[in-house]
């Protein structure tokens, strides 16, 4: 059976290691589906809900919430550079909970204060509280 290698790597260090058979990622292009032999790319990652079937049980799937970054296919190595990354069973789901209301707070005070870039910050924060949320919720 055909397999890739999978590596997340943040500043923290290695979040993920394991053999793959399929992964699923999100590029500001849409969504990319990764096989093993699939061609050398890089490409820019959006926030987004990484699914990976490993090759020990076809059932098996590992969700990780990638917060941007960048990933890299070689030869059937495929390694994703990521600010912050988190496995589903690492998520503090009513930590995320609390960083997604506050960032809803900081958006509407923003708005009324007619600051946008932090309103945009803010933005982005909720969008990796979703995540979070999603992912730690499976």
């Amino acid at each position: 059976m055909a397999e890739m290698t999978v590596q997340i790597v943040t500043p923290d260090g290695l979040k993920y290691d394991h053999h793959a058979k399929f992964i699923l990622v999100k590029t500001p292009d849409g969504e990319m589906g990764i096989l093993a032999n699939h061609e050398n790319l890089m490409a820019p990652l959006e926030v987004h809900e990484m699914k990976i079937r490993r090759i020990d049980d076809d059932r098996h799937v590992d969700w990780v919430a990638v917060n941007g970054g960048i990933i890299e296919i070689k030869n059937n190595v495929v390694t994703i550079v990521a600010d912050s990354a988190e496995r589903e069973r690492d998520i503090d789901v009513s930590r995320a909970e609390r960083a997604k209301l506050r960032a809803e707070k900081e958006i509407e005070e923003a708005k009324e204060q007619h600051r946008i870039d932090e309103v945009q910050r803010a933005q982005v924060a909720l969008r990796r509280a979703l995540n979070r949320i999603n992912v730690g919720s499976k």
